[in-house]
């Protein structure tokens, strides 16, 4: 069975290479020597720092596997050769909800980049699955599965992110 793949943008694989050797190179040094002290205050069964710096080693390893794993089968898209006016990851799009004035404006991603506060839509995301593929001027609807709500949006502008 092939492994899962995880579709980012150049500037994504190297946020999370960044990531990946500040967690093992300052993050896990840290932690060892949190528990190194943890460990010469005696007794571990009633030692809650111990028990803290476990926890937070555990946490730390997993998102280290994590990581890795994306990184492992990163597939970096190449907005250059998509369409200019198509949607992809790597793309920003404007659109307006049909019957609406405010257009919204989406940075579409690959998940691991994902951050919907800041305008960073995942490419698995409803709103990202709907849009890629189609073009400035489309009207496109868009399922919300976890509301039951569909809008139809009118893609306005897709631009390479810089």
């Amino acid at each position: 069975m092939p492994e899962k793949t995880y579709e980012m943008t150049a500037e994504g694989k190297k946020q999370l290479e960044e990531e990946l050797q500040n967690l093992k190179f300052v993050k896990r040094p840290q932690i060892v020597e949190r528990l190194k002290i943890a460990r010469s205050y005696g007794d571990l069964s009633e030692n809650s720092e111990y028990d803290a710096a476990k926890d937070e080693q555990m946490r730390l390893e997993e998102r280290i596997d994590a990581v890795s794993e994306q990184l492992k089968y990163a597939v970096v898209v190449d907005t250059d050769a998509v369409d200019p006016d198509e949607v992809s990851i790597g793309k920003t799009v404007t659109v307006t909800e049909v019957g609406e004035d405010e257009p919204e404006t989406y940075e579409i991603v690959g998940s691991s980049q994902s951050d919907p506060f800041h305008g960073k839509v995942s490419n698995e995301s409803p709103i990202g699955k709907a849009l890629l593929g189609h073009k400035k001027g489309e009207t496109v609807k868009i399922n919300v599965d976890s509301a039951n709500v569909s809008y139809d949006v009118v893609i306005n502008d897709v631009k390479t992110t810089d």
